[in-house]
């Protein structure tokens, strides 16, 4: 894998309140190390699947989704399966309504155009030109882009941090919730209770999101689905299919198929203005 380190002086460096950058790829994967800058950020992957890590959270963003990212905020990134995409990075105090805390977003057709060509733009453009007025449309398309719900929080109690990480590594363990009680000295009750004030989740539904962010990489990849089912611990491929529709809606090759087919017609990044992973 190719580590692309980005220098948080780098974006503070930007000279327009909004630049959009097309995201280039000659890897098939890539990482971000931690960082953070005083510019908000939208990272949309065109292509490709996008894990976003915060210190407490993590986000997962499919083909045609984006992931908004408050300025200030220390994260690191990584993508896999041919990623290509826009990156938009907002002075704060730009616009009025932008979500103040880290979220997926729905990327319709026409944000994605508005990608598109606004990254064609010249850096230096003028706040009365034509180029300022379509950054003012783009940003009112990302204020009213429609929330998604692939996030996975994660617990600050140093104890529910330690549990949630083992299930994270160890996503095909199946312990139950009276063995990781005995393991952290605590009832049944009051890790359920403490768990679900934490995360909002009862355990057995964070474990069951956290296969979903956990077989979307996978199923980005190729893999079939019998060998996700192995990986996360399903005794059949049919359990875990039945698993991911009745989370999504949506047997799991459909979810990535339909994604993939809002993709109408080839990324055009523009020469000279992207970064390359």
């Amino acid at each position: 894998m190719f580590i692309f380190k980005v220098e948080p002086t780098y974006v503070e460096e930007l000279v327009q309140p909004v630049v959009v950058i097309g995201l280039g790829m000659v890897t098939e994967q890539w990482e971000l190390p931690f960082h953070s800058h005083n510019k908000a950020e939208l990272l949309f992957a065109d292509t490709g699947l996008i894990t976003l890590e915060t210190e407490h959270d993590l986000w997962i963003v499919p083909p045609q989704g984006a992931v908004w990212i408050p300025g200030g905020l220390r994260h690191r990134a990584k993508c896999s399966g041919n990623p290509r995409g826009f990156v938009v990075f907002i002075e704060p105090g730009t616009v009025e309504n932008l979500p103040e805390t880290c979220c997926t977003m729905s990327v319709s057709p026409f944000l994605r155009a508005l990608l598109e060509r606004t990254a064609a733009l010249p850096q230096n453009y003028s706040h009365e030109s034509a180029a300022s007025r379509l950054i003012a449309v783009l940003l009112d398309e990302i204020t009213a882009a429609p929330l998604e719900w692939l996030h996975l929080p994660m617990p600050t109690d140093t104890r529910l941090l330690a549990l949630a990480n083992t299930m994270l590594s160890l996503p095909s363990e199946r312990i139950t919730l009276a063995q990781w009680a005995c393991r952290l000295n605590m009832s049944e009750r009051n890790l359920s209770r403490l768990f679900a004030k934490e995360t909002g989740f009862s355990i057995n539904r964070w474990r069951r999101q956290m296969h979903i962010v956990k077989a979307l990489p996978l199923l980005a990849q190729g893999l079939s689905i019998q060998v996700i089912a192995d990986q996360l611990g399903y005794e059949s491929s049919g359990a875990f299919v039945t698993m991911f529709r009745k989370a999504t809606g949506t047997p799991p090759r459909r979810f990535i198929a339909e994604r993939m087919a809002d993709i109408h017609s080839p990324l055009n990044i523009p020469a000279g203005g992207f970064y390359e992973y």
